[in-house]
């Protein structure tokens, strides 16, 4: 009999040891899901709504002709704004609309900062518009103002009936020319997108054509530049077959 009780009671402490394991087994579910929602709702409450990740600084990087204050002034990322809910596509659209940049990234650094990286653009050669010497660049975009050219630029000299596809046609072919030749040209004469001429520093004038196959055109160029020194007109408009007067 004695037996059977320590038996019975030997049975009921492995059943209780049994009940409490799984009763910890659920329990442990429930702190760790509580833990979980406490670290989410914590989370949150530090993302949207704490001072802590609140923006407090605008960082504008790569800039030289505009001032930060202009690209903040753009940009209008309001100080005080919860880093998260600052629209980094909008600031993005704003900054990349100005004519002096070429490309903008937006990004938020953590935990306070948006930070602005510029790329301007660069002028290849300088144009006059309406009375103003202005920059323009490797697409063809007129971008910034200058008192004067700046020296070894090449300036395009646009026709009546030259829009913006023979501008930027002209900024191609400058785009092309090796820096040698680049400085030897005085200005670029733009009639229309195929009827672009350089004329160089010495009044020899090269009748070029469109800006296709510009890189050859340059190559060819220089080679008879040198070898007829003589001639008054070097037409390579068609590259393969140049002809000189």
């Amino acid at each position: 009999m004695e037996q059977e009780e320590r038996a019975a009671r030997r049975t009921r402490r492995r059943f209780a040891r049994r009940q409490w394991a799984r009763r910890w087994l659920s329990l442990r579910y429930v702190l760790a899901l509580v833990l979980v929602i406490g670290l989410l709702a914590t989370s949150v409450w530090l993302v949207f709504f704490s001072a802590t990740l609140q923006v407090k600084r605008v960082e504008v990087v790569g800039n030289e002709l505009l001032s930060d204050g202009r690209v903040r002034e753009i940009a209008d990322i309001p100080l005080g704004e919860q880093l998260a809910l600052v629209d980094l596509g909008r600031a993005d659209a704003r900054v990349g609309s100005l004519a002096e940049v070429r490309s903008v990234d937006v990004s938020r650094t953590w935990p306070d900062v948006v930070r602005i990286q510029v790329v301007e653009r660069t002028a290849v050669a300088v144009v006059e518009l309406a009375g103003r010497l202005r920059g323009l660049d490797a697409d063809g975009v007129v971008f910034r103002d200058y008192k004067a050219a700046p020296p070894g630029m090449p300036r395009v000299r646009p026709g009546g009936s030259a829009g913006t596809d023979a501008l930027k046609e002209a900024a191609t072919v400058v785009s092309a020319l090796p820096e040698d030749l680049a400085t030897r040209v005085d200005h670029v004469e733009v009639a229309t997108v195929d009827q672009i001429t350089l004329v160089m520093r010495d009044q020899r004038q090269v009748l070029w054509g469109s800006a296709e196959e510009s890189e050859l055109k340059a190559e060819v160029v220089d080679s008879l530049l040198a070898a007829a020194r003589k001639a008054k007109v070097y037409d390579v408009s068609v590259p393969g077959n140049p002809t000189v007067r």
